[in-house]
């Protein structure tokens, strides 16, 4: 009889993962796993006809740096976790490189999802995004009026979360990017040409300034396996102050139970590990006994693509 194991052996206390990290802390190694894990996206991307480089060029030379200024919250202290190196920047996603291959970055992760499968990048995208936003929809209020897309990075989990709205109900939508990277809301205004997006936002998403009861839905899209337990707790606690009573809260990240994820070669691995410094961190933490201890009624947790879940909670009446 075989066991379901609840995470991976590479992540976590195992034996596996601490041989792991100790590759990790090893700093030639270091740098050198950084530099072959940015190489495997850049690489999935350019066989697969997405622009990397042409991307990056042209929003380095589109303007946008003289922009900053007026996205900066300048009372706004960024926490140790959000400081450390992230997706092989050294400076995480506090500077332009982050934020000018995000995009590229984010149709590449898309693509490896159906390996197996012959898909454009187009149609892995928009298959990943529907099967979550199929999830939220049975579980969120009629109508949606407000939508606050937490951890937006440079809006493509914005604009496709406000779409999927304004198509259901055709009716007005108010949706609000927020995120803690200025240089990541950058590109985001400047990819929303037409200006759909009510609002970016720069903020903790542990303290949003938002009123009480200000919204309808709020997700977190690939955003807890970058953060430790204390603050998913405590953004946990913030989207339940901002949500209205009904309102739901919906994440979706990597799922620890993913055969695929459980059972992935040692070096992309390793590679992964080297790059998301929470990983063993957001593997042992358990989403839903949290969502329920802050006062979220749990609903579903589902595997809506072979890698990644979704998770919702709702706020009581």
């Amino acid at each position: 009889m075989n066991t379901i194991k609840t995470k991976p052996d590479w992540a976590g206390s195992d034996p596996l993962s601490k041989a792991v990290n100790l590759l990790i802390k090893t700093p030639p190694l270091y740098n050198l796993m950084k530099r072959q894990a940015r190489q495997v996206l850049i690489k999935t991307a350019e066989k697969n006809d997405i622009p990397w480089r042409q991307t990056y060029q042209q929003l380095a030379e589109s303007g946008i740096q003289n922009n900053l200024n007026e996205i900066i919250n300048s009372e706004i202290t960024y926490p140790e976790y959000y400081q450390k190196p992230f997706h092989a920047y050294e400076q995480g996603n506090l500077c332009w490189d982050a934020a000018f291959e995000a995009e590229s970055a984010t149709y590449a992760m898309g693509l490896r999802l159906w390996r197996n499968e012959t898909l454009s990048w187009q149609t892995a995208q928009d298959r990943m995004r529907s099967s979550f936003h199929q999830v939220l929809g049975e579980y969120s209020p009629q109508p949606v009026q407000d939508i606050l897309d937490m951890g937006c990075s440079v809006g493509i989990s914005t604009q496709t979360l406000h779409q999927y709205y304004s198509q259901r109900q055709q009716t007005p939508v108010n949706t609000i990017g927020l995120d803690l990277s200025p240089y990541m809301l950058a590109v985001a205004k400047w990819r929303d040409i037409n200006s759909t997006i009510s609002e970016w936002k720069h903020a903790k998403a542990e303290e949003t300034g938002f009123p009480d009861n200000s919204f309808d839905v709020v997700t977190l899209q690939f955003v807890l396996h970058e953060l430790p337990p204390l603050a998913t707790k405590q953004i946990f606690q913030e989207a339940w102050r901002i949500l209205r009573p009904g309102g739901c809260l919906a994440i979706l990240d990597n799922n620890p139970k993913s055969p695929v994820i459980q059972n992935l070669p040692p070096v992309l691995f390793t590679l992964m590990k080297s790059t998301e410094p929470w990983t063993d961190e957001y593997y042992q933490f358990d989403v839903e006994a949290t969502l329920q201890a802050t006062g979220f009624e749990y609903q579903t947790t589902v595997a809506t693509d072979p890698r990644h879940r979704t998770i919702i909670g709702l706020k009581g009446e």
